[in-house]
């Protein structure tokens, strides 16, 4: 199985980097399908919470949202929504949060709030929901999207999530004790913050990606690692357990669709 899309890669990279000991608040998407793909392959114990208040899911379907029946239904337990953010998220008891934004700039600083101006946008975005919670209490955050200039910006318009602050100085500052960002997945690329500066530099090459396409790509002048590296690509295993998985989800859903449920 060599031939895989750009959005695999990305899904695969960052099914690789959880355990099986992690405890990870997972987002509907890419993140989703990501974490399960890490149970159903190398980390079979990884425990997966959602923000609606379902613990241990172990989804046979990738969820269409939040609130999909097949999370509560295949769930360890489920609680509250406030005792997700305050006992379990706010607690310490999460080590992974999974985010994404419409805007990221150098220092992993997140926006889902506006385009342009705040009081004026071109385009007024979803908003926050649980991501500064996350952003800031769970033990690392890992950041996917995909990248390009229109997401990879030089300065976000709104700081929605705080990654190291505008500065790269700003969360330690706060007191905030997390780590933050560890981890951003991009179909092109991996990259992480650099010791001291907290600046994202790229460390690693997807197959078949060159340093310019991902400088091109990216709206601050970006820096590669001294010793870039190149990412292993997918797995039969892998990518044959993530196709299954999407092919189950797009079946189930389709179900859905035909009954007009």
């Amino acid at each position: 199985m060599n031939d895989y899309t750009p959005t695999e890669m990305m899904t695969i990279s960052a099914s690789r980097a959880l355990s099986n000991d992690d405890v990870c608040f997972v987002g509907i998407g890419a993140p989703s399908a990501a974490c399960n793909l890490a149970r159903l392959t190398h980390a079979p114990d990884l425990t997966l919470i959602y923000e609606s208040g379902t613990v241990g899911a172990r989804p046979d379907v990738l969820p269409l949202s939040i609130g999909d029946g097949e999370l509560a239904e295949t769930s360890l337990t489920t609680v509250a929504v406030p005792e997700i953010f305050q006992y379990w998220l706010q607690g310490g008891r999460i080590t992974v949060g999974f985010l994404g934004g419409a805007e990221m700039d150098r220092y992993g600083n997140l926006n889902t709030t506006v385009i342009g101006p705040y009081d004026s946008p071109r385009v007024r975005l979803p908003g926050g929901g649980g991501a500064p919670e996350i952003a800031s209490s769970c033990g690392r955050v890992f950041i996917t999207m995909r990248h390009s200039t229109r997401g990879m910006v030089d300065k976000v318009d709104f700081v929605t999530s705080l990654g190291f602050g505008p500065t790269g100085a700003e969360r330690a500052a706060l007191g905030i004790t997390t780590r933050g960002p560890a981890l951003v997945i991009t179909d092109l690329c991996l990259l992480e913050p650099e010791p001291v500066t907290n600046e994202l530099i790229v460390t690693s090459l997807h197959p078949g990606v060159d340093r310019g396409q991902v400088a091109d790509a990216t709206g601050w002048d970006v820096r590669f690692a001294s010793d870039l590296g190149e990412t292993e690509p997918p797995t039969e295993l892998e990518l044959g357990t993530l196709r299954d998985l999407q092919r189950r989800t797009d079946e189930a859903h389709s179900e859905v669709r035909r009954d007009g449920v």
